[in-house]
């Protein structure tokens, strides 16, 4: 579970950021996480408590917003979710796409009080 050690990056970036603005107290911290991504939601849900303990971000909530993996067929340009559609295009039948979105792992929001 590599997921505490990217939690506690996020955290240090975002005790940055709120020392170079002069923020004191943050309510709410939203992050994206791509359903492709190697990022598993309820694994940063499970040790966001242990990463943030004693930090500024101590009593803030955490948003989790899950990104689609949406790729782009090569040969009838539909936009689809990999997942869903099992990597094969639902018009075409073509297993020949790109991939646009999914593997996203973002802060998005840091909402201060």
């Amino acid at each position: 579970m590599h997921e505490l050690g990217v939690i506690i990056q996020v955290v240090k970036t975002i005790e940055d950021f709120a020392e170079k603005n002069e923020i004191t107290k943050i309510d709410t911290l939203v992050l994206q996480i791509g359903e492709l991504s190697s990022i598993i939601p309820k694994y940063v849900e499970a040790c966001y408590p242990a990463a943030v303990d004693g930090t500024l971000l101590q009593d803030t909530k955490l948003k989790i917003e899950l990104l689609p993996g949406n790729c782009r067929c090569y040969n009838c340009h539909k936009v689809f979710n990999l997942i869903q559609c099992n990597k094969q295009c639902p018009d075409c039948g073509s297993h020949d796409w790109e991939l646009l979105s999914g593997r996203e792992f973002l802060i998005k929001e840091i909402v201060a009080c």
